[in-house]
């Protein structure tokens, strides 16, 4: 009997198995990638772009080649015509952005000019009034006043072009905002100043209540 040995592995019915996965045998399989596709993350961005957006700038935020967002925004927007959506991906002005489809570009605009008759509801005529008065005023502070949060309220009125933001506060870096010209259009008014007064509708302790809003 020699001094050498040998391991041996069970045969299985074709033939010896094969033990795969260990070093040295050539699986190089990379991980999955991790976070959304870059298809997701290009309609993410465009959806919320308010001017076109250059390639290079798409490159940068994603941390991805040019030609390869270029590539796949080529893609979107062939796929988007092929099945006929209501919007397209367009280059323009040296960027790209959505847009509505030419023929259902008649519907928008019946839905944008009635919308716009739309009544506020109490909840965003009293915001409304808020921001009117305590101008300029963050969102923190009209939610203060009123007791509850205003955040939705506050988003609706300025799509609707009555409230729009107006710098920063400098303490604390919340966002102000202030009405528009078309609130005054719209109230018939020529200034701020022709406001009606509002002090003889307040309770004397305003400034009580709002602090106490505020903390709870």
């Amino acid at each position: 009997m020699s001094g050498e040995s040998s391991l041996e592995t069970p045969d299985g019915p074709d033939g010896p198995e094969v033990l795969e996965g260990g070093p040295g045998t050539g699986d190089d399989t990379e991980p999955p990638e991790e976070g959304p596709r870059l298809r997701a993350c290009l309609e993410a961005i465009l959806l919320v772009a308010d001017e076109p957006v250059p390639v290079v700038v798409l490159a940068q935020v994603l941390e991805r080649p040019r030609n390869e967002v270029l590539a796949e925004l080529n893609s979107l927007a062939a796929a988007y015509t092929a099945e006929g959506r209501g919007f397209d991906l367009r280059e323009i002005a040296g960027g790209w952005r959505f847009y509505t489809r030419e023929d259902c570009a008649p519907l928008v605009e019946r839905f944008v000019s009635d919308g716009q008759e739309v009544r506020l509801t109490q909840a965003a005529l009293e915001t409304l009034a808020v921001v009117a008065y305590r101008q300029p005023v963050s969102r923190a502070r009209v939610s203060a006043v009123r007791g509850v949060n205003c955040d939705s309220v506050m988003r609706t009125l300025v799509l609707r072009g009555l409230v729009e933001e107006a710098g920063t506060e400098s303490e604390t870096g919340a966002i102000l905002y202030r009405t528009t010209g078309y609130f005054l259009e719209r109230l018939g008014l020529a200034s701020l100043e022709d406001l009606p007064a509002l002090a003889p509708f307040l309770p004397e302790n305003i400034e009580d209540i709002e602090d106490e809003n505020a903390r709870s």
